[in-house]
């Protein structure tokens, strides 16, 4: 995901002694211990504010279910990407609950929980074409619209197929041309793609996903302080129970978690 090219700098942020407040809250008689997750919520359907400026997505709901499943209370926090990992390290919140892709850099300074979704590219083309291309060798001559620098942009770049990659700011400048005629197709995060084909009522009927790629997928988990194993173990838990009850699953087919 885009989330892939910032915080570089992770391991760096892992050395600083900024003084942050203290994240969790222990148990009293009001209520269970108090986990703080962060979330930077400007990433629908994961995580964003809705009209009423209450804190909702896919994530933020799962939050809620682990609550339920493990006695503990899985509050979140929004809080601004950069720095999140800084706060992390500094005690500012107990973990981070914000669409984090699992790298081997990231691993070197935190730990992840087990994945809550794995995001693939998908392909996205209007809603009236006939012959739709389903897989990248299918984009061969086409023009095809991306996020620059994003893992759509790297895949196509990658794939050694004579495609026309047009790089975009944003995902949605790519729709618009898609949508005016300028594009052949789309290609874009599988969780991102589910948003503007089925939850987006401007794109209703016009869109539709006519493929998706197995390369280059993304597992998306929680992550937390190395050292904080006790609350991993307390989250893999919970998600397990979770996918066991088909909770999970009711939560990605509600926020059309492709």
């Amino acid at each position: 995901m885009k989330k892939n090219i910032i915080a570089l700098l992770i391991l760096l942020t892992l050395t600083t002694g900024v003084v942050f407040a203290q994240g969790s809250k222990e148990s009293t008689t009001e209520g269970p211990k108090t986990y703080i997750m962060a979330a930077n919520c400007e990433w629908p359907p994961l995580e964003f504010i809705d009209e009423n400026g209450k804190i909702t997505g896919f994530e933020m709901e799962l939050l809620v279910e682990l609550s339920t499943v493990t006695g503990y209370n899985f509050q979140p926090k929004n809080v601004a990407w950069d720095g999140i990992f800084a706060g992390l390290a500094n005690g500012a919140y107990d973990g981070v609950a914000s669409g984090v892709s699992v790298t081997e850099e990231r691993k070197k300074a935190l730990v992840f929980s087990d994945p809550i979704l794995t995001v693939k590219q998908s392909i996205i083309v209007l809603e009236d074409n006939e012959v739709p291309p389903t897989s990248v060798n299918e984009l061969k001559e086409k023009k095809v619209g991306v996020q620059i620098g994003t893992t759509g942009d790297i895949l196509l770049q990658d794939s050694g197929v004579d495609i026309t990659i047009m790089s975009y700011d944003s995902i949605a400048l790519a729709i618009e041309d898609l949508i005016n005629g300028n594009l052949d197709a789309v290609v874009l995060d599988s969780v991102v793609a589910g948003e503007y084909v089925i939850t987006n009522k401007v794109f209703a009927n016009k869109l539709k996903v006519s493929g998706t790629s197995d390369e280059n997928l993304e597992p998306i988990a929680m992550c937390f302080k190395k050292e904080n194993t006790e609350l991993v173990a307390i989250v893999n838990k919970g998600l397990k129970q979770l996918q066991e009850s088909g909770k999970m699953d009711e939560l990605k087919a509600k926020w059309a978690i492709l």
